[in-house]
């Protein structure tokens, strides 16, 4: 572990990698407060800052063949959650900020995510297909116990019988189930909840603000007993790290009432590298080099591959036998079968912010 007594509390990067868009950059220099205690103490407190977004859209369109939807909502941009190795992370960059401790630290915040939603569902062309939330970051970041963005527009979703897909790490979905149960009866939800590890210290530094694995496990139990169908990813796998821990996950994620399962294999793309890199090096010196030739030999040498039908499965040797390491226990564990199909025949255009109803 760091011996940094000014390292950011509670945050899964230490550093704030040079945004790739941006001609300068600017660099700390600590020299000018040394010996000054009080203002050192002060970089370890990274305050977190709420912005607002003023999006004038909510739902995303996605054509990339590998991901198994095409539409998604984001309520928030950037993630308090602070995965050391979020693939979201360079999307920051298009904002003008880093995607180190900024990506963790200022999360803006679609205010109109509900309105915009209902908007978008009003709209006389929309064809009712599963709607995915969220593609990007985490739609039960910290910052919807605050904001409740994700609730509105699940409201807005069951009141117009509108399919939804959830995809999140955090507890908090359980929150919800006064909206999700009923939405399951209709056949119009399926939640997907990330573990990556059971080990609860690698957690608190890998993910420092999610749910801790035993709170993940708690919600699968509370969402199959509302028969809210639940499939675990594990998600990401990392090699030589984490692999080691897909027979204990999936089989107490079977345990727990998961249905089905799957897994996304590592990739470090743009500025993740940096990231994740600092914090295998300051929480896994003694580690760091097998692991990164470990994810190396899953991405051709590379730290990450970007080629459809490679880029979330790995390739090589390595690769294939942790996807048949996967497959064997999730069929031993009856994790191996599709979910329940979303029904999307109920689908009933919403009333439009404006109280106005469709003729036709």
């Amino acid at each position: 572990m760091s011996n940094d007594r000014h390292a950011p509390i509670g945050r899964g990067s230490h550093i704030k990698p040079t945004n790739r868009f941006e001609t300068t950059y600017t660099e700390a220099d600590l020299e000018q407060i040394e010996g000054d205690e009080e203002s050192l103490a002060e970089l370890s407190h990274v305050e977190t800052q709420y912005l607002p977004d003023a999006s004038q859209s909510i739902v995303t369109e996605n054509s990339s063949p590998d991901i198994p939807f095409r539409f998604s909502v984001n309520p928030y941009r950037g993630c308090l959650h602070g995965c050391s190795y979020c693939y979201a992370r360079p999307t920051h960059e298009y904002l003008g900020l880093n995607a180190g401790l900024d990506f963790e630290s200022k999360i803006l915040v679609k205010h109109d995510a509900a309105k915009l939603f209902r908007e978008f569902l009003a709209r006389p062309k929309w064809q009712p297909e599963t709607i995915v939330f969220s593609g990007v970051t985490d739609c039960y970041q910290p910052a919807e116990r605050e904001f409740k963005l994700t609730r509105q527009c699940l409201e807005v979703a069951l009141e117009a019988r509108q399919p939804i897909g959830i995809i999140t790490k955090n507890a908090l979905v359980v929150r919800d189930l006064d909206i999700l149960r009923p939405m399951a009866e209709l056949r119009l939800v399926q939640v997907n909840l990330s573990i990556t590890t059971m080990d609860a210290e690698l957690a608190r530094t890998m993910e420092p603000r999610t749910s801790s694995p035993a709170a993940r496990f708690r919600a699968i139990r509370t969402l199959t007993a509302a028969s809210v169908p639940v499939r675990v990813m594990v998600a990401p796998i990392i090699p030589a790290l984490n692999d080691i821990e897909i027979p204990a996950i999936l089989a107490a994620a079977a345990e727990a009432g998961a249905k089905s399962a799957g897994y996304v294999m590592l990739r470090l793309p743009l500025t993740v590298k940096p990231v994740f890199l600092e914090w295998l090096s300051r929480t896994h010196p003694d580690r760091r080099q097998r692991i990164e030739n470990a994810i190396r030999g899953v991405r051709g040498g590379e730290l990450s591959n970007s080629e459809f039908g490679e880029r979330l499965r790995g390739a090589g040797v390595v690769a294939e036998q942790i996807e048949s390491l996967f497959r064997t226990f999730a069929k031993k564990h009856g994790l191996d079968k599709q979910l329940p199909a979303i029904d999307c025949s109920q689908f009933q255009s919403p009333a439009s912010p404006a109280g106005q109803l469709r003729l036709f």
